[in-house]
């Protein structure tokens, strides 16, 4: 029992690793466009390099769970990342970032294949839902904490003395990186984490899952039939439309507030990105409580109403409002990856397992979105280039008519919940819901 314990808490503090590696991406643009002297759209392609790489080996990662356990798929992925950040962090150079984030962005991929199954073995298939939640709060966590860190190794390094050298971390990170580009210590940082993992997980036994034949991923006559359906392909670019706002926004940010209000995107920028991530998992608690409330299209409604609204606050109003209104498209978008997810696999009778890996390669509007927003930023302007995200975050408030899940979520009606007495409907089998 104590070993299963265990297991779960590495499984979460991988959620929480795969979180730093991902979205320390978001305040490193502003350097890399001045570093490198690139233009938006090519800095564009450094997330693009690395969330790519979700839609190449989300399934082919399947593959490699499916045949050679989730112990030796997580410990590639760490390898493989550990080669993406190394590389970098030796060779410095615009060319090298791509390949190397897109190493990263493979390792991150595999790990998110693995990790799922195997915290429902380990923790429990009753206990699966609380795990995955709480998974999410630790993504968020490690999500507020990386944009900090980005700005005490890049400040500290900048001021850096020779003859004050009273921190060995900083006085280690400025004898291995270029002292005109601070920022690459982050990749040296990366490299560390994953060196440690490797070493951490080694010498673990971890459970293996077990899995029906729905859920294996090499069943690719499951997956040309669900993609041949309206309704998969809907959700999968419902998926896409997700992850590609958030990391336009992420991604973007920074670099908005320094053009259209000439905020240092090392401090300003980063503590915004930090807060963006932090009222995102804040959001999430509020979400879960108004899901035993309404009905979750409601909630996706109401969210996504509310995300149009901050975001045009944040593009039109000052830099006060700015300020807020970037954390609060963070807070109230907070809901809608889980949302999409659960509607999705709530629309369908079977073949779950096939369907979520499709699901997952939608993953790659990670990719595109920020990339198109950067086009058209090179093209006219920033602003106008973040007025795309109208459209994706449209599409995303219809998923709340056009939904229909065969499983509604459950929710307790206010006169319940203060122990008013109702008398008992009459059962209808429709109607059941789940937990």
């Amino acid at each position: 029992m104590k070993k299963r314990h265990l297991i779960v808490v590495i499984i979460l503090f991988i959620y929480f690793v795969i979180s730093f590696l991902t979205n320390i991406i978001e305040p490193l643009i502003p350097d890399l466009i001045t570093d490198f002297k690139v233009s938006l759209t090519m800095a564009a392609l450094l997330p693009f390099a690395f969330f790519v790489a979700y839609g190449l080996f989300s399934i082919p990662s399947g593959l490699a769970v499916d045949r050679y356990g989730e112990k030796a798929s997580i410990l590639g992925a760490f390898f493989i990342a550990f080669l993406g950040a190394i590389l970098f962090s030796l060779v410095p150079t615009f060319s090298i970032a791509l390949l190397s984030l897109f190493l990263i962005g493979s390792g991150m991929a595999m790990l998110q294949v693995a990790i799922n199954p195997l915290l429902r073995i380990a923790g429990g298939g009753e206990n699966f839902a609380f795990n995955s939640v709480l998974g999410q709060l630790v993504f968020g966590a490690a999500s507020f904490v990386s944009p900090m860190l980005f700005s005490y190794m890049v400040l500290n390094l900048e001021s850096f003395s020779g003859t004050n050298n009273s921190n060995f971390i900083i006085t280690l990170f400025h004898n291995l990186v270029p002292a005109e580009i601070p920022w690459v210590s982050l990749y040296w940082i990366f490299a560390i984490v994953c060196l440690l993992m490797l070493i951490l997980i080694s010498p673990i036994k971890l459970t293996k899952a077990e899995r029906n034949d729905e859920e294996k991923a090499e069943n690719w006559d499951t997956n040309k039939k669900l993609l041949t359906n309206k309704k998969v392909i809907l959700y999968f670019f419902a998926v896409f439309a997700y992850v590609g706002t958030e990391q336009a926004i992420a991604n973007w940010t920074p670099q908005f507030l320094y053009e259209y209000h000439g905020l240092d995107p090392r401090l300003e920028g980063a503590s915004t990105i930090s807060l963006f991530w932090g009222f995102l998992t804040i959001g999430c608690i509020l979400g879960l409580i108004l899901l035993k409330l309404m009905n979750s299209k409601l909630v996706l409604k109401l969210f996504s109403g509310a995300t149009i609204l901050s975001l045009t606050a944040a593009l039109f109003g000052s830099a006060q409002i700015a300020l807020i209104a970037f954390p609060m498209v963070g807070f109230f978008a907070s809901v809608m990856w889980s949302l999409i997810i659960s509607l999705a696999l709530n629309s369908f009778q079977n073949n779950h397992g096939a369907l979520s890996g499709i699901l997952c390669t939608g993953i790659i509007g990670g990719a595109i979105i920020p990339l198109i927003v950067g086009t058209i930023g090179d093209a006219i302007n920033l602003r106008v280039g973040m007025l795309f995200l109208y459209l994706t975050l449209s599409f995303i408030f219809s998923i709340g008519y056009w939904a229909n899940p065969l499983i509604k979520n459950e929710t307790i009606k206010l006169k319940d919940l203060f122990g008013a007495q109702t008398p008992p409907k009459p059962f209808n089998n429709h109607k059941n819901t789940i937990h």
